[in-house]
């Protein structure tokens, strides 16, 4: 276990600091004091307890002796630190006895996390003596998360902070894991004074696991010159979040993070410094609001349809969009130009190739789905095109022949050479099954190979079709140009000139960002299943078609 200690200037409160760490219960420790360009008695401090205590205590300091900031003195002990876990313990804080323990405990149990840390207890002490102190629990980590105990896969966290205004728990709460330091690269020195802690969390929770633990082991120190008391409610402090923010726009869109609610998140908190009249106009309101005893249950008693006409009438269109999602629940939708593409912004798909080359493509989930649902229909003799993998996958042992249909000859799966719109060679009323998957769409005579298709099927025989309707159009293998994308619609009414109406299920499958996703190449795996569940049926990726001969020809 490493411990960083920057501290500059810190002769009131630093051997206070020290101490609370030789208290730990657990021993297995080095501690970096790692001194910032100090002018006062904290750096004979640091000295006497390195020489004191040399093989657990090292000093370190900046070459000559320079003032660079926390980052780069955070970095600095990074660098020279050789523990497993990494955990910072500034100069004016303390830890409880627990504090190595218990966090060691955490990281070693849940080996999926990279950080954990924990609440923290708000400390006012303004000399340094024990005696001149007053005490506050804040709640703050559990307002944060809602969830104590709780492992957070990325971005969530991210997302919570930023929704929460960018209050992010204490830097004396965290412990983390070497090799997420080593990955995110340390703290971004270029933040000096304001939102190093926020930038560290950004990276960290883009990358990793956290755990959140419902306890307390830290006390952190709030005294005049301490960093919350310096900056808030300053211009200093909203140019810091508004830099803040800009890097985390650009870091976000580096890192090809697509997470619609982390964005959306991030866009709310930009928008005052987009639009600063915005702004003015919302603290006027909420002061217009507390002066009339107003609160958010009573605006949601009132009339919502007035509300949004005034909103409306009154505020430009950014604002009264987003407070339209605030008080009445409808899905935020970003103003004209506000629209963030991230890796999207670009003229070129991301994959030629389906998605192949990333994983199963998304047109393949849906196909593959379809035929998973309709594996009983596939038994008996079963014909196939280009290949059997569907009929072995779906049909196994109920499969008693296997046919495969291959346009062209040297095929050494296919049983049957032939095209479907003109198959006579093909006997009649012969298929069990037949899966005709992303090929209809090949044929330029779509009718005639519906007629072979009913042709050679059994009476009561089943056909399963899945057919493109938003997709990229390429050249295929089959030689042949690709010729149709189909509806819903146009795929009933085509199956129709074949087969009863009531024999024909036709189902579509897919969204918007389901299209999108496609559209670029982008894989299974770079979706959530929700997000390829959810049916749209205005944005059709996919058709499917199951369909039956009649036992009796009409």
């Amino acid at each position: 276990m490493s411990i960083i200690t920057i501290f500059l200037n810190a002769e009131l409160f630093i051997q206070e600091a020290i101490e609370s760490v030789f208290a730990q219960t657990y021993k297995n420790w080095e501690l970096l004091l790692v001194d910032d360009g100090s002018t006062d008695g904290s750096t004979v401090i640091a000295h006497e307890y390195a020489k004191k205590y040399p093989e657990k205590v090292r000093y370190l300091e900046h070459e000559g002796h320079q003032n660079r900031g926390m980052s780069a003195a955070r970095n600095l002990g990074i660098r020279n630190a050789i523990g497993e876990y990494i955990t910072f313990l500034d100069a004016d804080d303390v830890w409880l006895a627990q504090n190595l323990e218990r966090q060691v405990a955490i990281l070693y149990t849940r080996a999926e996390a990279g950080m954990v840390y924990s609440n923290t207890q708000y400390w006012y002490s303004w000399t340094g003596n024990p005696e001149d102190t007053q005490k506050e629990f804040c709640d703050e980590v559990a307002e944060l998360t809602k969830k104590p105990n709780t492992l957070f896969k990325p971005p969530t966290l991210l997302t919570l902070f930023l929704q929460n205004g960018g209050a992010v728990p204490c830097t004396c709460s965290l412990m983390v894991r070497r090799e997420i330091l080593e990955v995110i690269g340390g703290f971004e020195e270029r933040f000096r004074g304001l939102y190093e802690d926020q930038v560290f969390y950004a990276k960290v929770c883009l990358k990793a696991p956290v755990f959140v633990a419902n306890e307390c082991w830290a006390k952190y120190r709030r005294h005049p010159n301490s960093c919350c008391s310096i900056t808030q409610n300053t211009e200093q402090e909203y140019e810091g979040r508004f830099f803040f923010l800009t890097w985390l726009e650009k870091h976000l869109t580096e890192q090809g993070v697509k997470d619609s609610e982390v964005w959306q998140a991030l866009q709310e908190q930009l928008l005052p410094y987009h639009y600063p009249v915005l702004s003015k106009l919302t603290k006027r309101a909420q002061h217009f609001v507390e002066r009339m005893s107003f609160n958010f249950k009573n605006l949601i008693l009132m009339n919502k349809k007035q509300l949004k006409q005034i909103a409306q009438q009154t505020l430009p269109s950014p604002f009264h969009r987003w407070l339209g999602s605030q008080l009445f629940g409808e899905k935020y939708r970003p103003p004209t130009g506000m629209v963030n593409f991230g890796s999207l912004r670009r003229l070129t798909p991301i994959s030629r190739d389906f998605g192949y080359n990333r994983g199963l493509p998304i047109d393949r989930y849906y196909i593959e789905n379809f035929l998973e649902r309709q594996a009983n229909d596939v038994q008996g003799r079963v014909l196939e095109i280009g290949d059997a993998s569907y009929t072995r996958r779906f049909g196994g042992d109920r499969v008693t022949q296997s046919d495969v249909l291959h346009v062209i000859e040297g095929n050494p799966e296919a049983t049957i050479i032939g095209d479907l719109t003109n198959a006579d060679h093909i006997p009649s009323d012969v298929f069990d099954c037949v899966v005709l998957t992303q090929t209809l769409h090949l044929l330029y005579n779509m009718q005639a190979a519906l007629a072979t298709l009913y042709r050679i099927l059994k009476p009561g025989g089943v056909l399963l079709v899945t057919v493109p309707g938003i997709s990229q159009v390429v050249k295929c293998e089959w030689g042949d140009d690709w010729c149709w994308a189909l509806t819903a619609q146009s795929a009933q009414l085509l199956f129709e000139e074949k087969f009863p109406k009531t024999n024909i299920q036709v189902e579509t499958h897919g969204n918007v960002l389901a299209a999108i996703a496609f559209l670029q190449g982008l894989a299974v795996k770079d979706l959530r299943q929700k997000e390829l569940d959810y049916q749209d049926d205005e944005y059709q990726v996919l058709i499917t078609v199951r369909t039956v001969k009649p036992e009796v020809a009409s």
